[in-house]
């Protein structure tokens, strides 16, 4: 007998896979460390934005303590630069979600699959996200590192949060998919059936998804129904394919 069970719950990354606004984000990194001293035409500039894009995914307090290691206040100081900055940047500018994200998320909901969005962002900047979006009634959940006990990505315990929350019976009933390594150590951690990296512009490459743990590659969030929906779930869940 199969032991291949339906999924019930999608958790999806929010900045850079269902909302293209990664330009913004890195602009307000800039901005925040360069209050720190390092400013843009400089080395340590360019290895801390190397090390911004590594650390896609994870809790932004957290990228500026691997910036700013044994230096907390700074690491703190340069966070809450950080959220005005990007905060400022969505009253002047909103927010634009990816291409073809609505009909993937109505595709998923008309399905009877709940939705979780998971993000690196502070609760408040997240609650001002989901104002300027306007999806509450597309998604069933947003979860903030806060929300999980103060753990973000690469941890499983976002995942794992809405899984309770929601009230999901068995962790194989649960597809996670973003464009970064750590979306996908979170999802493999967490014991999610499908662990979907998607390829985006400003994403991690093929190789890195799959040195997470991706099951899967798409090249299009637009995908993601198709493999979720599959008649054929065995077929569908074999290990690192990719399409």
């Amino acid at each position: 007998m199969s032991d291949i069970v339906p999924i019930k719950l999608v958790c999806l990354d929010l900045a850079g896979t269902t909302v293209g606004d990664i330009a913004t984000v890195e602009r307000a990194f800039a901005e925040a460390i360069a209050t720190q001293g390092i400013v843009p035409g400089t080395g340590a500039y360019a290895r801390a934005m190397v090390h911004v894009h590594r650390s896609r995914g994870q809790p932004e307090i957290d990228v500026f303590r691997g910036l700013f290691p044994d230096n907390e206040a700074r690491a703190q100081a340069a966070n809450l630069t950080f959220e005005r900055a990007y905060e400022g940047a969505l009253e002047r500018s909103g927010l634009t979600p990816a291409p073809g994200v609505l009909e993937v998320l109505d595709k998923l909901r008309g399905s009877d699959i709940r939705l979780a969005l998971l993000t690196g962002f502070s609760r408040t900047t997240l609650g001002r996200v989901l104002g300027i979006l306007g999806w509450h009634d597309k998604i069933d959940l947003a979860i903030s590192p806060e929300d999980a006990g103060g753990r973000g990505r690469p941890w499983p315990d976002m995942v794992l949060h809405a899984v309770l929350r929601l009230g999901i019976p068995d962790v194989r009933q649960v597809a996670v998919a973003g464009d970064s390594e750590s979306h996908m150590l979170a999802g493999r951690r967490a014991g999610a059936a499908l662990v979907t990296g998607i390829l985006t512009t400003s994403g991690h490459s093929r190789e890195r998804l799959l040195q997470g743990g991706a099951t899967h590659i798409l090249r299009s969030l637009d995908d993601l129904p198709e493999l979720i929906l599959s008649d054929d779930l065995g077929s569908a869940r074999t290990p690192a394919s990719a399409r």
